[in-house]
Parts: structure tokens; C-alpha cells; sequence
């Protein structure tokens, strides 16, 4: 009897073996450069870019979406935006390299608190909140609950409202009881090592992703079992919370633009970017032919004139996306992209 367990449980423990390994080495080839601060009982990490001499623009706070860390709005923007701005790239609670804290980081609210807290920390008073994809949800809750820290919104490809439809199977299943833990320390690793290209290949769908992404911006990271569980949660928590809260945008007062592609089939612009635009009065939504769910590394040059909007400057963001989409054709030329499509339409995905 002994044996036979032991043949069972040899191969288990082979698995939980390698998952720990492989979860060290995305550590090593993906180091922290965020700095880990005490915002309460647990640290959150952040790469800040203190203010420059001559900065033109207010701060800017970013924040990621699912399945990411701040290494994905710090590859699209901080380069670009050097010199012009204090900078605050953010691990979300329970992502990258920030502790998870209690309960109430398991939704939108809870972040959004975590984050004005680090940005007092920090020594942040005002910012324009810029919020991609899960991080739109948690920018809109940031704008609702600390109107006094948000000097504009930007919104880009934005997860904010109700949608029909639901989420990758695996969530659930990360998620269980005892099942959960096994599926997290046994079968991530290797089932998401296998979905990393299609994964973020289909997140720039129908536009090509940059050939150095994956090396830049660590999505492997979210494959720690503890990170994984985490971004599952969130992504169970969200629907609910949506349903919930988006009642409530329309006490946002901020400047705030909505930039989105209407070929988005991660987050449907129609319910979500719209919405939004709805909701919250005078707000801009600009919509970009022909672009995907990745504003922010497609159309950065829209993204960083509506940044200059918001602060105060003259800027038409139509006619700038306008131009967004004619490089974009022009770059795209004769070009095909095959990439399988999502599991499940209508639902929120991640790797």
C-alpha cells in the first residue's frame, strides 16, 4: 500500500518541484525595479520616476491589466514620457511584485484605496489615473472614491461594465477548494508556458505584437501559483463587482478620455469604452480603426495627447487618431495574421 502511494504521490511531488523552479527563474530573468512600500499592513511595488526639472505634465499613475505587472505600462510609455512627468508604474495588489493584502484587494475598490495610499506615500497628491484593460475598472473606482487625487482619467481598452459571457475555465478552477492549490502548483506552469505566444499574440489581435514583448514585459510572471490565484480571483470578483459599481461613474467629475479599438475581442468596446463615455459626463471617447485591445503600445502617440488634454493643452485626439489608424494601415500593408481566436466570445481573457 505504502508503494503505490508513494508511486502516486513521486510524480505530484516531481510537479510542485518543477513549478517551484520555473517560478524562481522568472524571478531571475525578470528582476524587480519597482521599490516595495508599506501601504498598511502589506507593501505594494512601484517603479517611480521622480518629477524631472521641467516637467509639463501633471503625474501619472499607471495601472495594469490582468495577467500583467507594471513592466507592460512601463515598456509602452515610460521611454516616451521621459522628462516630462513624475511617473508611478504600479504592481497591482497580488501582481508583479506587490503583496497581496486582505480581502478587499479581491476587487477594483480595494486596489484603487491600496494605490491612493501608495501614492501618499509617495508623495503623490494629484495624478492623472491612466488605467488599461482590469486596470480601467480599478481607474474608474480610484475616480469615484478619491475625486481629491485624480487630476484626469485615462481610460484605455477599458474592462468597466457588465458583459454577457464569462471567463476562462481555468479561473474557476484556480479558484477551488484544495483543487485549486493542486491545479496551481501542478498545472499552471506548464499549461501556461504552452499559452504564453497564443496568449499574447491574441491580446494585440488583429495588429502585431512587438517582437521583443514577451522579453520586456514578463508576462510569465503571473504563472506563480500565489500570482495566479490571485489574478483568477480578480477576474471571478470583477462581473459582480461591475454590476454593482458602474452605477456610480456617473459621479466622476475628472477630465477624462476613453481611447479604444473597435476590433477589441478581449473587451468589447461597445459595452465597456461606451458605457464609460456615457456614464461620466464630459468624457471623450476616441476610437481607433482597426486596433485591438493594446492601445497603449499601438496608439502611444494618441494616448500621451490625451494625457496634454487632459492637463489643460489644445489637442484634437480625433484627428489624432485618425493618423494613428493611417500609420497603422500603412505599416500593416499586405500583412496577415492567423492567430486563434478567443475560447469563449464575449468573455474577459488572459493567459
Amino acid at each position: 500500500m505504502l508503494a503505490e502511494i508513494s508511486a502516486l504521490l513521486a510524480p505530484l511531488a516531481a510537479a510542485i518541484g518543477y513549478s517551484s523552479y520555473k517560478a524562481r527563474q522568472f524571478e531571475q530573468t525578470y528582476p524587480n525595479i519597482g521599490e516595495l512600500t508599506d501601504v498598511g499592513g502589506f507593501r505594494m511595488n512601484a517603479l517611480h520616476i521622480k518629477r524631472p526639472e521641467n516637467a509639463d505634465l501633471p503625474a501619472l499613475v499607471f495601472i495594469h491589466g490582468a495577467s500583467g505587472n507594471l513592466l507592460d505600462q512601463a515598456g509602452a510609455f515610460r521611454a516616451a514620457l521621459e522628462g516630462r512627468a513624475e511617473m508611478l508604474f504600479v504592481d497591482r495588489p497580488g501582481h508583479g511584485y506587490s503583496e497581496r493584502g486582505g480581502p478587499e484587494n479581491a476587487i477594483p475598490s480595494g486596489q484603487a484605496d491600496a494605490i491612493a495610499t501608495l501614492m501618499e506615500k509617495r508623495g503623490i497628491e494629484r495624478a492623472i489615473i491612466v488605467g488599461h484593460s482590469f486596470g480601467g475598472a480599478i481607474a474608474a473606482a480610484f475616480g469615484v472614491r478619491h475625486p481629491e487625487k485624480t487630476a484626469g482619467l485615462l481610460f484605455l481598452a477599458p474592462a468597466t461594465h457588465p458583459w454577457p459571457g464569462g471567463i476562462d475555465w481555468y479561473y474557476h478552477v484556480a479558484t477551488a477548494p484544495l483543487v485549486g492549490w493542486l491545479f496551481n502548483h501542478v498545472v499552471v506552469v506548464p499549461l501556461g508556458l504552452s499559452r504564453v505566444e497564443r496568449g499574447t499574440l491574441n491580446v494585440f489581435r488583429p495588429n502585431s505584437r512587438p517582437s521583443d514583448y514577451i522579453e520586456k514585459t514578463g508576462p510569465s510572471l503571473v504563472l506563480r501559483p500565489r500570482t495566479f490565484r490571485n489574478n483568477a480571483v480578480d477576474f471571478k470578483r470583477l462581473l459582480a463587482y461591475v454590476k454593482e459599481q458602474s452605477p456610480l461613474y456617473s459621479r466622476i467629475t475628472a477630465p477624462t478620455v476613453i481611447i479604444t479599438g473597435d476590433k477589441d475581442e478581449i473587451v468589447w468596446e461597445h459595452l465597456h469604452s461606451r458605457g464609460l463615455a456615457r456614464d461620466i459626463e464630459g468624457s471623450e471617447l476616441v476610437t481607433i480603426s482597426g486596433v485591438g485591445h493594446k492601445p497603449d503600445y499601438l496608439a502611444t502617440d494618441v494616448a500621451i495627447a490625451a494625457m496634454e488634454k487632459i492637463a489643460g493643452a489644445s489637442r484634437d485626439l480625433q484627428a489624432a487618431a485618425r493618423r494613428a489608424e493611417e500609420r497603422l494601415a500603412s505599416s500593416l500593408g499586405d500583412q496577415t495574421i492567423a492567430i486563434q481566436p478567443p475560447l469563449m466570445p464575449g468573455a474577459l481573457h488572459g493567459i
